[in-house]
């Protein structure tokens, strides 16, 4: 199995999480956010490309406003940030809708993208599922990343149960999910991931299910 060509793509690890109504909320950002520190330490470390997407969803919006703080990356990441990381703006949830991501990540020889930030729910979901279609493999490190509790005319979600059945999910067929500490040993062994298949984990749990 050949070595994967990685980058560490980090989504929107912006002020606008840390705090209001979009305040990531499982895991904790108090947690997450070192192990994406840990993340972006390492991948310098190994000298893998970086990508910083913000978003923005234009001036005067009442979230993503970027004349407004919130906007801003948090202290941890930018005071990591260097000339070599590729910056981004993008308006949509997934990181490769109408940016040149994915075409400077081919330029960089990437082939996996490792995806960390906020939120599971939204932009980390769009672009694993985005990420198939270019044909880049995805991973995701759930510790990571984070989510907020959801209700709206169709239910109410939990932000611990949303992180944990996308995480399920992702692993199921379009990621290789795993915490940060798995990666960086993975990273440094130039190894992929594990990867699940949607057949392996259907039938997993299905047996599951007859137990309860």
């Amino acid at each position: 199995m050949s070595s994967p060509q990685r980058a560490l793509v980090l989504i929107d690890v912006q002020q606008e999480y840390f705090g209001g109504p979009l305040e990531v909320r499982y895991p904790p950002h108090t947690e997450s956010l070192p192990r994406i520190a840990q993340a972006i330490d390492a991948a310098g470390a190994a000298g893998i490309p970086v990508a910083a997407i913000q978003h923005s969803s234009g001036e005067g919006a009442p979230v993503f406003d970027p004349s407004r703080p919130g906007f801003e990356l948090h202290p941890e990441v930018a005071r990591r940030s260097t000339d070599r990381w590729k910056r981004v703006v993008k308006r949509y949830g997934s990181v490769y809708a109408g940016t040149d991501v994915a075409a400077w990540l081919r330029g960089q020889g990437v082939d996996t993208v490792t995806l960390v930030g906020y939120m599971t729910n939204n932009c980390v979901l769009a672009s694993a599922v985005e990420g198939e279609g270019l044909g880049f493999a995805t991973e995701v490190l759930s510790d990571a990343t984070g989510a907020v509790d959801l209700a709206n005319e169709a239910g109410f979600a939990g932000a611990e149960a949303v992180h944990t059945t996308l995480m399920t999910l992702l692993a199921s067929n379009l990621a290789a999910v795993a915490p940060t500490d798995a990666w960086t040993e993975a990273l440094a062994a130039r190894r992929p991931l594990a990867k699940g298949d949607l057949v392996g984990s259907a039938t997993a749990g299905a047996r599951r299910a007859s137990r309860a």
